[in-house]
């Protein structure tokens, strides 16, 4: 069985940083894309990062590059998401996916129901 956990979340003040961290069991964690998603009260799911099997590529959603880096751990089946400078619009669930293709922006529209379904989602608050 496949699942997916999220952890890290919290709340920060703006400016500051939060290291998210997914753990996948179940699954072959070094053939799969993996990114992260994040969906804020009353708004649709929106994709965050993603980053290729062998971390070789990665992709950013504009409002987000330069301030998050994504990493995975192929060993520990963990993928991570360094988040800084926050900003109280970063405030959201944040669910990481795991999927074939390649890590591009059109990986998220096309993802549908990731590899083993969706985490429970680790909440980031960010205070002005």
């Amino acid at each position: 069985q496949v699942q997916v956990m999220e952890s890290g979340g919290g709340l920060v003040q703006a400016g500051g940083s939060l290291r998210l961290s997914c753990t996948a069991s179940g699954l072959t964690f070094n053939a799969y894309t993996m990114g992260w998603f994040r969906q804020a009260p009353r708004k649709e799911r929106e994709g965050v990062s993603c980053i290729s099997w062998s971390a070789g590529s990665t992709y950013y959603v504009g409002s987000v590059k330069g301030r998050f880096t994504i990493s995975r751990d192929n060993a520990k089946n963990t993928l991570t998401l360094q988040m800084n400078s926050l900003k109280p619009e970063d405030t959201a669930m944040y669910y990481c996916a795991a999927g074939s293709g390649f890590c591009s922006d059109s990986w998220f529209s096309t993802l549908g129901t990731p590899y083993g379904g969706w985490g429970q989602g680790t909440q980031v608050t960010v205070s002005s």
